[in-house]
């Protein structure tokens, strides 16, 4: 595993496992967030957020989490390992609102400075619709990645599989 790419809902983890798994790879991360947001949640074009990735997949080492279905193409063609966190959305909820909470009014570990945690109705309910949106459109993009995927389906089966490493 030497270039990683994290995905899976809103609210599952990614960010979390990817400063986890980074560390246990002394692989350097990248959060698809960082890359997007600027300060006062100004979003990057499309342009720069694709000149950054380009450099990024460019070199032997990298882990990238984050959907970003726009994007989603040029890391797949260049990551070695998809681990995909398929979780319930119903988690992914909770989660998502924990932490809302736990940030609330700060930017959290993964997300650009100055850009502080908040509730975003229009991106819970994008979560929501994840099973019936952006969940048909992400697995669209796996086909014919499928042997570099490692979906885990629960938070105990991401326990297992770290410990295993």
């Amino acid at each position: 595993m030497q270039r990683v790419l994290v995905i899976g809902p809103c609210g599952a983890g990614k960010s979390t496992l990817s400063t986890a798994l980074g560390k246990k790879l002394d692989l350097p991360v990248f959060h698809m967030d960082q890359l997007n947001w600027r300060p006062g949640w100004v979003e990057s074009s499309k342009d720069e957020i694709r000149a950054r990735l380009a450099d990024i997949v460019a070199t032997e080492r990298w882990l990238i989490d984050g959907n970003y279905g726009g994007t989603l193409a040029v890391r797949l063609a260049h990551a070695d390992t998809i681990v995909y966190l398929d979780y319930p959305i119903r988690l992914c909820v909770l989660r998502l609102l924990r932490r809302i909470w736990k940030y609330r009014g700060q930017s959290r570990p993964d997300m650009t400075e100055g850009c502080p945690e908040r509730f975003d109705l229009a991106f819970l309910f994008y979560l929501m619709r994840w099973n019936s949106g952006p969940r048909i459109r992400t697995e669209t993009q796996l086909k014919g990645h499928e042997a570099k995927i490692i979906r885990l389906q629960s938070p105990q089966e991401l326990d297992r599989w770290m410990d295993s490493l």
